[in-house]
């Protein structure tokens, strides 16, 4: 599977992932004590939806083409409202025609104390995202394979904040990956909060992913599942998953109320579902379902 950033920007996958992401961000700004977010496969940071790789595929129009004029919960209006904020900041006159990503949506909603560390390892889209940001002391871009910073720039100076760990999926392997490169940050920094994003595509990778981690011997571990569709009979993104390592005390009721809301205007028929589980901590196997 090859996931590149530009050829799915705002699709949903996008939508679930930079909802939850802004959730946490505005959690950790409810304390004055700067914070870090350090983003390991930053892409670009912004995107053109118009380019040939956003037209190619066109998945913005299911994703956030649906949500980001969509009536909303009230509550889940709210709660939705620093992702969508950020949308619309680098659009102008209401016309969706740009996609920021995870950097730029974090960058959107930092305060002047807190900093960001966006990391890619692609020297074009590492020089397209340095490009993006010149100027900025507030972020710091480095042209690295994002795997070795869970080592190298952990724990952050600030010992707050969130890292977002969102592999293209380009070879094999990219789940073992994501177990070993969790295992190793969280020996460095057992106290930050992770965020690692998953496809639901091979359905046994998932499951072998899923009980990886709930043997992997850490505390506290949230699982979020948002399928689309039933499984396909071929390779297909039927779904999107999100653990969250160390989740705030905050998140578990926000994204009930916001998967819901989300699901009701990108899911299709029949079978689509969401769930939130607890993996370890909490309540093991406390699921939250829906459809």
């Amino acid at each position: 599977m090859n996931y590149r950033h530009a050829y799915h920007a705002g699709n949903f996958a996008d939508v679930v992932k930079h909802a939850a992401l802004a959730r946490l961000v505005e959690y950790l700004k409810q304390k004055d004590k700067a914070f870090r977010v350090l983003d390991t496969h930053a892409g670009i940071g912004l995107y053109d939806l118009s380019s040939d790789e956003a037209q190619k595929t066109g998945e913005w129009r299911e994703g956030i083409g649906r949500i980001i004029d969509a009536p909303l919960p009230p509550q889940a209006a709210t709660l939705l409202s620093p992702y969508l904020d950020a949308v619309r900041d680098v659009n102008l006159a209401g016309r969706l025609t740009r996609y920021p990503g995870s950097p730029a949506i974090v960058r959107h909603l930092l305060r002047k104390q807190d900093r960001l560390s966006a990391i890619e390892l692609h020297p074009d889209d590492a020089g397209r995202l340095a490009r993006h940001f010149a100027g900025d002391f507030q972020t710091r871009v480095i042209e690295l394979d994002g795997w070795l910073a869970l080592g190298a720039h952990l724990p952050p100076k600030e010992k707050r904040g969130l890292v977002l760990v969102d592999p293209p999926f380009e070879e094999e392997g990219e789940f073992g990956r994501l177990l070993d490169g969790l295992a190793r940050a969280y020996r460095r920094w057992p106290g930050g909060i992770y965020v690692l994003w998953y496809p639901i595509k091979d359905r046994r990778a998932v499951d072998a992913f899923r009980a990886g981690l709930a043997a992997a011997g850490i505390a506290k571990i949230l699982d979020l599942r948002f399928e689309i569709r039933s499984p396909s009979p071929e390779p297909r993104l039927d779904g999107t998953g999100l653990i969250v390592v160390n989740p705030p005390f905050t998140f578990e009721n926000e994204i009930r109320v916001v998967l819901p809301a989300l699901h009701r205007l990108l899911a299709e028929k029949p079978a689509a579902r969401w769930s939130v589980e607890w993996l370890a901590g909490e309540r093991p196997g406390a699921t939250a379902t829906g459809a």
